[in-house]
């Protein structure tokens, strides 16, 4: 790695778009890697700089190029949640059925997580799979209820994981549903979505706006 190739990195990490353009100039490597194999967009997209992330994509960065914990920038937006970083990746082309290294696509930890906005997004806008198995054998809809807080933002992504035709019959390796851990748990409302007839969730019976 180079002078021009430590100065992109940092300028991407910072966000600062003129020292992105002033290290590209320089002869920088668009996908160069620091000493985790982050790329200058990753390290753009894990603190959300989209205007760097914008320059870096004219330049040719890869969306889908893995560090050696095997985060992509496509990956992170699912950690962060952020719809305006997953949209400016989209043109770049990148694999909606990309994996970390839990084994699970970029919907999974934003179902986690709660990120309403990114799964409505996410959903509407990719062919991502809803029902994508990690290597926990856990799908989006059975980790938004095991690891969700049963609150308001996770009955959303459950309603939209749903209304996308996640199978809430899928079970985790001990044959435990995400309906069977919802009454575990005492998650009432959750436990109602998911024994809702499929008809009522196909006309948007619970699920928040799209709009």
């Amino acid at each position: 790695m180079n002078a021009h190739d430590d100065s992109l990195l940092a300028a991407a990490a910072s966000g600062d778009t003129d020292a992105v353009r002033a290290a590209l100039a320089a002869g920088a490597r668009v996908d160069a890697r620091d000493r985790h194999r982050r790329t200058p967009l990753l390290r753009a997209a894990l603190r959300d700089h989209v205007a760097a992330a914008r320059l870096l994509l004219a330049a040719g960065a890869d969306p889908n190029a893995q560090d050696d914990r095997r985060d992509s920038p496509w990956l992170v937006t699912g950690v962060t949640g952020s719809v305006a970083m997953m949209r400016t990746l989209l043109p770049a082309g990148p694999d909606p059925g990309i994996t970390d290294r839990y084994g699970g696509t970029a919907l999974i930890p934003a179902a986690e997580r709660g990120h309403v906005a990114y799964v409505r997004a996410v959903l509407d806008e990719t062919a991502i799979d809803v029902d994508h198995v990690n290597r926990l054998g856990w799908t989006a809809l059975l980790e938004a209820v095991i690891l969700g807080s049963g609150a308001r933002p996770h009955q959303d992504v459950v309603a939209l994981l749903l209304d996308a035709g996640a199978d809430p019959g899928l079970p985790d390796p001990y044959g435990r549903t995400a309906l069977d851990h919802a009454t575990r748990h005492g998650l009432t409302e959750i436990a109602a979505l998911l024994t809702r007839p499929r008809g009522a969730r196909a006309r948007g019976a619970r699920a928040p706006s799209r709009r």
